[in-house]
């Protein structure tokens, strides 16, 4: 018989952890870089950007239009670093509380 009492204590473990797990997402960090490492951005795990380094060279108005598009490519960059690692966090934070379904994103599901 289908055991609904303990399914439901299982979500609530679950949702309390995921609360947690988003929480400490501030704590992950990742960088990106464009422009041989002239532009890097700095990224948490809630996708915030943390800093951004630029080389002194970039630093003539000449060059303003090529800094924006470092800035942006060194951003995005770190984005796409920072994903996995989010992943990867949200997964050990609410490992053996549900089954592990193939194909379900519990990172989507939590507002990830």
């Amino acid at each position: 018989m289908f055991d609904m009492m303990g399914m439901l204590g299982k979500v609530k473990d679950l949702q309390a952890k995921m609360k947690e797990a988003q929480e400490s997402l501030v704590s992950i960090v990742e960088t990106g870089e464009a422009g041989a490492g002239m532009v890097i951005a700095t990224v948490n795990g809630k996708k915030q950007i943390l800093k951004i380094e630029i080389d002194e060279d970039l630093l003539k108005p000449s060059d303003r239009e090529v800094l924006q598009d470092l800035i942006v490519a060194a951003t995005n960059n770190a984005m796409e670093n920072i994903e996995d690692k989010i992943k990867d966090h949200l997964q050990k934070a609410t490992q053996g509380l549900m089954p592990n379904i193939p194909g379900m994103d519990l990172g989507s599901m939590f507002g990830q």
